[in-house]
């Protein structure tokens, strides 16, 4: 079959995944790669843009995503999963765009501050930072990708990718193509706390999570707070554990809804409901990360694979863009 276009994405290798990226990214990536040619990232340069302190489990973390990614179904076989640093031509690229860059264009990201703010222990205030919507763009622009797959919150980062591309083609010639914000929904999904899913509140489940380790944490989940006893009608729309639910066990939400209503359903039995529908999607993943980990130099090769497709694809363009720029090649 025809094949749609391009796709580059990827995810910043800060630590483990957890539901949260598989619900709003991994698994849509994983029906991608029967329509488009992929390309997935693993961005350990963007993973410096916030913990750039310490990159001592940078390797690992690495390492372990790309279990991840192989653990859900992306298939070394459609698609090319590389190490962001192992491309050099990405950096080259990057300083090429920056060049071009006004800096009134990084300040005005919305997402910009929103992450200042999320990460306030931490000190964001440096070049790299700023600038991570100009390596953005050079990640999925060097391969010339027709479309990026995206939530809404990074919307603005691929119209920016987009505004780069002309700024450069009206400066240099049609070299890149405007790439497209392939937007697919995202439901809502906090963490086992009722905030925000993130790995620095500790509040996620992660994809390699144990069977018991899930069913521990899902009996922490927070619930309706009004529902203090057993015979205490329940309010399904402002439980954690019902919007779970609704992601991982739909079938079930008519009748779940109606008892915790008419307090036919306590909370035990329903988190214990879902433990068993999460561990039920991530058993056979488990299954096929510990195949992968018994044999650790077909994950490398799967790696190298990867990056040498990506390389050469990088530096083809990278060739038109030195001619284009009338830089030595």
């Amino acid at each position: 079959m025809a094949k749609k276009g391009r796709i580059l994405s990827g995810n910043r290798t800060t630590g483990p995944l957890h539901l949260g990226n598989y619900v709003g990214a991994l698994r849509n990536w994983v029906k991608l790669q029967d329509e488009y040619e992929c390309f997935f990232m693993l961005a350990d340069w963007h993973a410096l843009t916030s913990d750039y302190a310490d990159p001592s489990q940078l390797e690992h973390y690495t390492y372990q995503m790309a279990l991840d990614w192989l653990s859900v179904g992306l298939d070394p076989e459609r698609s090319a999963l590389f190490i962001q640093s192992r491309v050099k031509q990405h950096a080259e690229l990057s300083l090429l765009l920056s060049m071009i860059t006004p800096l009134a264009w990084l300040e005005r990201c919305p997402t910009y501050k929103d992450q200042i703010r999320e990460m306030a222990n931490k000190d964001l205030e440096t070049h790299g930072f700023l600038g991570y919507p100009v390596l953005q763009a050079a990640d999925i622009i060097i391969y010339k990708a027709n479309a990026v797959p995206v939530g809404d919150d990074q919307v603005p980062h691929i119209e920016m990718c987009r505004e780069l591309v002309r700024r450069f083609n009206g400066f240099y010639g049609e070299v890149f193509p405007e790439p497209q914000h392939l937007l697919s929904p995202v439901p809502k999904m906090l963490g086992i706390d009722g905030r925000k899913m993130s790995k620095s509140y500790d509040n996620c489940i992660y994809l390699k999570d144990s069977r018991p380790t899930v069913a521990k944490k899902v009996r922490t989940m927070v619930t309706d707070p009004a529902r203090v006893r057993r015979n205490d009608p329940g309010h399904p729309e402002v439980c954690s554990v019902f919007d779970y639910h609704k992601i991982f066990n739909e079938a079930e939400i008519p009748q779940i809804d109606t008892d915790c209503r008419a307090a036919a359903l306590g909370c035990v039995d329903c988190k214990k409901n879902l433990a068993e529908k999460i561990n039920a999607l991530l058993d056979p993943f488990r299954e096929k990360r510990a195949i992968y980990e018994r044999e650790p130099k077909r994950v490398k090769a799967v790696i190298e694979e990867g990056c040498r497709r990506a390389q050469m694809e990088a530096e083809a363009t990278m060739r038109e863009v030195r001619e284009a720029m009338h830089l030595p090649g």
